[in-house]
């Protein structure tokens, strides 16, 4: 059986039921597999929104760092929750896409499983519509989608 060493679990902060069933995945296949979990949380991608005026920047970086602190916080709680020793939970916050993020932040922490909590197909949220489908198309991971 393949032993996995790092898992990554893209969390939806504001789904938590989706997010409480991947990582109950996340957190047995751990357990099995004596592996890391690391969670991620995406935030889109705020530039998109400001004016190039130089006076928006300062704004632009509290809300910037704001958002991050709020999503860091949230992240920690998710984490204190997993039974797993400290050191083997970690997590991490990153501007951009989804896909993209979650793809290249696999990538840098070399996970070798992707698990994904997912609704019913037919309806889609900010990460596990399109999304999803996605990641399991590009990913050059194995993908768990939980329902």
């Amino acid at each position: 059986m393949h032993m996995y060493k790092t898992i990554l679990v893209p969390v939806e902060i504001s789904e938590d039921e989706l997010t409480d069933k991947a990582i109950m995945h996340a957190e047995y296949l751990a357990k099995l597999s004596n592996a890391n979990i690391h969670l991620f949380h995406s935030i889109p991608d705020i530039s998109r929104f400001s004016i190039s005026y130089s006076y928006h920047y300062d704004l632009l970086n509290s809300f910037a760092k704001k958002s991050i602190a709020r999503s860091e916080e949230e992240l920690a709680k998710v984490a204190e929750k997993i039974d797993l020793p400290k050191e083997r939970v970690s997590f991490s916050v990153a501007f951009g896409s989804p896909r993209d993020k979650v793809l290249s932040t696999a990538g840098e922490i070399n996970a070798d499983l992707i698990i994904i909590g997912s609704r019913r197909p037919n309806i889609s949220t900010h990460l596990l519509g399109s999304n999803a489908s996605a990641i399991v198309g590009y990913a050059n991971i194995s993908v768990l989608v939980v329902r």
